[in-house]
């Protein structure tokens, strides 16, 4: 543990919702982190990972009741109940192996206040918490109040982190549990599942390094590394897809695809994008099937990718000259893009091959990947119908 490091970044944070900590005395292997609003069934959550905890591993439960300005006022209410149910479930639970703290925060301000920030919160007081109890490998899992776990969830995760003291992120597997005989709700996030998960594929085949899923209550991180990239975010949606492409950059992933997490497949308005808008969209559509990217938009991009390593050491007349082999739409996303002059700055700061290639991917991470994707749809690749 770097403690200088850490000890700056605490300090950067804003201490009014650092007030409550976890108990001195209660040092924990893993601390898991739950934002939660109006989540009237959080106790099935909070259930299954008592259950998934083993002997001889502490693991803290830290759960983020939240509230803004613009909050409903059934929203609030339902966070002081669970919040005070919660407060008995931790009386009643908490041991020398299992601490459930819930924490209730209301009135945030309009502008931060979201899931990135409920997150960010908790995942603050877990590095001060590891900080603390000097416990430099600690690990933050990233959960939200939706969820059921694997009954491996802890054993699996802890063993993959204590095993390899590089690793900086696990990636964990996913399928969304469908409540009630809901045929349609079914088909729908089969549907989004199966699009993750093409998406996934898709990135990885054209050789983006970054490809994994970005799914806010399926990935678990060490305290380190989420200090060395700044903390969470408080972005209110999408606030897991920025920080793990920060985490990501850093290297040493890995994708735990026996470690399961279950949502509940729900509709939600509450934040832009994701499961429940998605949700939204395929039912609306009129045949009910979800559209996506086209996988020749993925084979054009995957020819520039393979070229990638010929642009190093050349000046950008020579570049250009190796662009008229892409297909037509590239060669416009990247003259709209200034992609030239990436290649210049990738050039100008790398002194190896290696050095270029991290750099190159710096540039054309995967926030550009998604806008040239929507650049080059549906004209000049049609968007296409994924089966669940």
């Amino acid at each position: 543990m770097n403690r200088k490091n850490w000890q700056a970044y605490l300090d950067r944070q804003n201490p009014t919702y650092s007030t409550l900590l976890l108990p001195e005395h209660f040092k924990a292997d893993l601390v898991v982190v739950i934002p939660c609003y109006n989540e009237p069934d959080l106790f099935t959550t909070l259930h299954s990972l008592e259950e998934a905890i083993p002997p001889n591993m502490r693991v803290a439960t830290i759960i983020v009741f939240n509230s803004s300005e613009r909050s409903t006022r059934e929203g609030i209410q339902q966070n002081r109940i669970s919040c005070k149910q919660t407060v008995e479930f931790a009386a009643i639970h908490n041991s020398d192996s299992s601490c459930f703290l819930p924490l209730l925060f209301e009135d945030l301000p309009r502008k931060h206040a979201g899931v990135g920030l409920a997150r960010k919160i908790g995942m603050d007081l877990a590095v001060q918490h590891f900080f603390s109890t000097e416990n430099e490998r600690g690990v933050i899992v990233s959960l939200d109040a939706d969820c059921t776990v694997s009954a491996n969830f802890f054993a699996d995760i802890y063993k993959t982190f204590m095993c390899n003291d590089k690793l900086n992120v696990t990636v964990h597997n996913f399928y969304h549990r469908v409540e009630g005989e809901n045929l349609s709700l079914e088909m729908a996030v089969r549907q989004y599942e199966g699009y993750i998960r093409y998406f996934r594929d898709k990135l990885q085949y054209i050789g983006f390094p970054y490809y994994y899923h970005t799914i806010g209550s399926a990935f678990a991180v060490k305290a380190d590394a989420y200090v060395r990239v700044g903390g969470m975010g408080r972005q209110q949606g999408g606030e897991d897809f920025y920080f793990l492409q920060k985490i990501f950059a850093l290297g040493e992933i890995r994708e735990h695809d026996n470690v399961w997490v279950y949502p509940l497949a729900r509709f939600s308005d509450r934040v832009p994008f994701g499961t429940g808008p998605a949700l939204e969209k395929i039912l609306n559509e009129p045949d009910g099937q979800m559209k996506v990217y086209s996988p020749d938009a993925f084979e054009a991009l995957k020819q520039l990718f393979e070229l990638k390593d010929i642009f190093f050491g050349k000046n950008e007349v020579e570049v250009e000259q190796e662009l008229l082999t892409l297909h037509p739409a590239v060669q416009m996303f990247l003259n709209e893009n200034e992609f030239l002059i990436d290649v210049t700055d990738c050039n100008t700061n790398s002194a190896s091959l290696t050095a270029f290639q991290k750099r190159f991917f710096q540039h054309f991470n995967a926030f550009k990947i998604i806008k040239y994707l929507n650049c080059v749809h549906p004209v000049p690749f049609p968007l296409i119908e994924i089966k669940p």
